[in-house]
This record gives structure tokens, C-alpha cells and sequence, in this order.
């Protein structure tokens, strides 16, 4: 479990240095060079991946059950997924589902995070899943209290762009649905 907890700690940490510290962050870019920055947040994201993937893999070889969720919520959670990828897709895919929502990808790690607390009971669960959901909350909060909103990266805003996001969002989720989610966690989400 604490390799799941420090991995936490690092992929959230780097992602909250916005939410906690962006003068220093600001700061920092400004010392050190925006390449310098990317990499050095880039490396810290990914260790911390790492860290809580496979922290969370040995956290589930002896899991401790907190709840047991009612075989009902299979449904909802299904349900509650659909969106998650049409809206990581809009993040870089600039049209008006971006416009609405402002900031796609914290809705679709929110709808991500609450759904699987809903379907998964056990202490690993509840603590990845829940550490996501709030982390996405705050920088939620964070990014609406900015003055001048950061630019995202992505392809050039186009009138295509949110069927793109639909298209590739609804056939990623199709593809965890019929076997992407059995061959990367082990679990089969329509058995």
C-alpha cells in the first residue's frame, strides 16, 4: 500500500504545483527554462505513474474490503464512463463541447474517479480513485480562479473537432468495454 500512496503523492504532487504554488512554479520556468521544467515535471509524472500502478497491482493482491457495492451499480458505472473519453478526446480537440465545458479533461478524471468508487469497494480503491476525484476538484476550483488561463496544446480548433472527440472518445470506450479493460486490469467489465 505505500507504494501505491507515494506514487499518489508524486503524479498528484507535480499536478497540484499549480493549484498550490504557481508563482513558483511560474518561477521556476522562468530560471530554469520551460524544457527544463517540461522534463523534470515529465520525469517526476512518470515515476509516480509507475509507482502507483504498481503500487495499486500489490495493493489488490491482498485487498482490504471497506464496502461491497451493490451489483446494481455495474450499470451505473458503465454509464457513468461513457463520457470519460469523448471528453479527454475534446481536450485536444478544440470545438464547442470544449467551450462548454471549459475544461474537458477535469470532468472526464472526475466522472472516471466517481465511478469507479462507486463499483469498487476495497482500501486501494478508495484511496486512488478518491485521491484522483479530489485532486480533480481542486484543480477544478484552481483553474477558475485563474486570471489568465493556460493554453492546452492540441489540434487547431475546427468545426470536425467535436466529432473527432465523439468518434475516437465513443470507440476508445468500446474498446475498454469488449476486452481493453479485462487485458489491462485483469477485471472483464461485461462478465
Amino acid at each position: 500500500m505505500s507504494l501505491l500512496v507515494v506514487g499518489l503523492i508524486l503524479f498528484l504532487g507535480i499536478h497540484s504545483v499549480s493549484i498550490v504554488a504557481p508563482a513558483w512554479r511560474d518561477a521556476q520556468i522562468a530560471r530554469r527554462g520551460e524544457r527544463l521544467w517540461k522534463g523534470m515535471y515529465a520525469l517526476a509524472s512518470l515515476a509516480g505513474l509507475l509507482l502507483l500502478i504498481y503500487g495499486y497491482g500489490v495493493a489488490r493482491q491482498a485487498p482490504v474490503v471497506l464496502y461491497t457495492p451493490p451489483p446494481a451499480l455495474r450499470h451505473v458505472v458503465l454509464l457513468l464512463m461513457l463520457p470519460v473519453f469523448p471528453l479527454l478526446f475534446a481536450a485536444y480537440l478544440p470545438g464547442r463541447i470544449q467551450r462548454t465545458v471549459k475544461h474537458p479533461m477535469l470532468l472526464a478524471v472526475m466522472f472516471w474517479a466517481a465511478s469507479h468508487l462507486l463499483g469498487n469497494g476495497t482500501l486501494a480503491d478508495v484511496l486512488l480513485f478518491g485521491a484522483f476525484l479530489v485532486w480533480a476538484v481542486a484543480d477544478w476550483i484552481s483553474v477558475q480562479r485563474r486570471a489568465v488561463p493556460r493554453s492546452v496544446p492540441g489540434a487547431p480548433p475546427g468545426a470536425l473537432n467535436d466529432l473527432g472527440a465523439l468518434a475516437g472518445g465513443l470507440a476508445v470506450y468500446a474498446g475498454f468495454l469488449f476486452g481493453a479493460h479485462r487485458w489491462l486490469t485483469g477485471v472483464s467489465l461485461l462478465a
